[in-house]
């Protein structure tokens, strides 16, 4: 089955739920108060999102891996911002977890997608 839309892929449909999970935690109490952290690890989730459809748009596989990677960088970073934001007690331990465990989820979910790509070699150039 080709995909023809990157809102077909796996990876996106759960970096989209990562950064509305993001989204919601962020949006009220101290957290939305704390305008660095709030913005920052929102355009870490978006950029998770934003870089794998970009990605999907680029003229081979080897560009698309390259922005798959930039993809699942920001879901690490998402990670390490949501440490900050436990420590600072704006979030639950529960909620940590929660969205801890989906950037995981999207991290898996890229890495799958950036192995099936690089053994297809199916998409030389657009």
């Amino acid at each position: 089955m080709r995909i023809e839309r990157f809102e077909e892929i796996q990876a996106w449909q759960e970096a989209r739920l990562l950064t509305r999970m993001v989204y919601e935690v962020s949006s009220s109490g101290p957290f939305a108060k704390d305008f660095g952290l709030r913005d920052q690890v929102r355009r870490a989730a978006g950029s998770a999102m934003h870089n794998i459809a970009e990605g999907f748009d680029a003229g081979s596989d080897t560009e698309f891996i390259r922005f798959l990677k930039y993809a699942r960088r920001s879901a690490s970073e998402v990670q390490s911002q949501l440490y900050i934001a436990l420590d600072c007690r704006y979030i639950t331990q529960d909620q940590f977890r929660r969205i801890y465990d989906q950037a995981t989820s999207v991290k898996k979910l890229i890495n799958a997608f950036i192995g099936y790509l690089q053994k297809s070699h199916h998409r030389a150039s657009k």
